[in-house]
């Protein structure tokens, strides 16, 4: 699937040490997993954890779901080891913790060679240099540390994220500058429902692709919020009809409910209607 058209709704962290959790995580109704080595697991579990987390990519059955294992960071005495470990795993790409400059970057992908990078923005540093990391050539996807960023900042809980939005936009400008994927952090209140579709939806009015997820009980929720609503789709199917109409009489621009339809807006309807596609394909799974 293209880039931009693959759903990347939901993004679940998983502890690389955990094997039952792992093995759930085949039959979770989510669009990618991140695979964590660092945060997750214990300093003690982690030279293990690497085993655990290899034979269970080698197994497979992990089906659509993009594979995305995050490393302990080169500042660590775990970290290199865990690139070398995660370019002979059977995943899709390898996510640097607290980047802060893209000669980060260069260091991890020298060790990773041809695997696609994702980066975990969650620093201020990252935050002011977050162009120059997007456009990394080997980034393909930016992940917001909102836990860390929250801590460095020295910011106080806010349903609104009032003290995240610089940063958060900041991020978002740099991956849509370079058409890379861009996904909101966590919602740490796993049973607030309500607080969930809130954040989720300010997420995706923001231009977020998907958010991350620290359980499975938050995956409905945030599915239905970064899916296409039935409303987004019809209005797309129309305003795609309303302007193949007025080309084929020789007009460049139609009007849909009084608003003019450009090809701007045809584009935008093409790809709200391929990732409801893509998302069928992956419930038909």
């Amino acid at each position: 699937m293209e880039m931009r058209a693959r759903p990347y709704r939901s993004v679940l962290y998983i502890p690389a040490s955990r094997e039952r959790a792992l093995d759930k995580a085949r039959k979770l109704p989510v669009d990618a997993i991140i695979f964590d080595l660092e945060d997750a697991v214990a300093p003690d579990e982690k030279v293990h954890a690497r085993e655990i987390l290899g034979s269970a990519l080698a197994q497979g059955g992990f089906g659509h779901r993009m594979k995305i294992v995050r490393i302990n960071g080169f500042d660590t005495e775990w970290g290199q080891d865990d690139a070398r470990a995660v370019a002979q795993m059977a995943c899709d790409a390898v996510l640097s913790p607290k980047v802060d400059n893209p000669g980060q970057l260069d260091a991890l992908s020298a060790i990773t060679g041809d695997l696609d990078l994702w980066a975990m923005m969650e620093t201020p540093r990252g935050m002011l240099n977050a162009a120059a990391i997007a456009a990394h050539p080997r980034l393909r996807g930016m992940i917001m540390g909102t836990n860390d960023l929250a801590r460095e900042l020295n910011s106080r809980a806010d349903p609104s994220r009032t003290a995240m939005m610089s940063g958060l936009g900041l991020c978002l400008l740099a991956a849509k500058a370079e058409g890379i994927v861009i996904i909101d952090g966590v919602y740490n209140a796993f049973k607030d429902d309500a607080g969930l579709r809130a954040e989720s939806s300010q997420g995706r009015d923001m231009g977020f692709d998907g958010k991350t997820l620290i359980h499975p009980a938050q995956i409905d929720v945030v599915n239905a919020e970064f899916a296409p609503s039935e409303a987004e789709l019809d209005l797309a199917r129309r305003h795609i009809a309303a302007f193949n109409a007025a080309q084929a009489q020789g007009q460049g621009v139609a009007v849909v409910d009084g608003r003019i339809v450009e090809n701007l807006h045809v584009a935008t309807a093409q790809e709200v209607l391929a990732k409801a596609q893509a998302i069928e394909r992956i419930a038909a799974e």
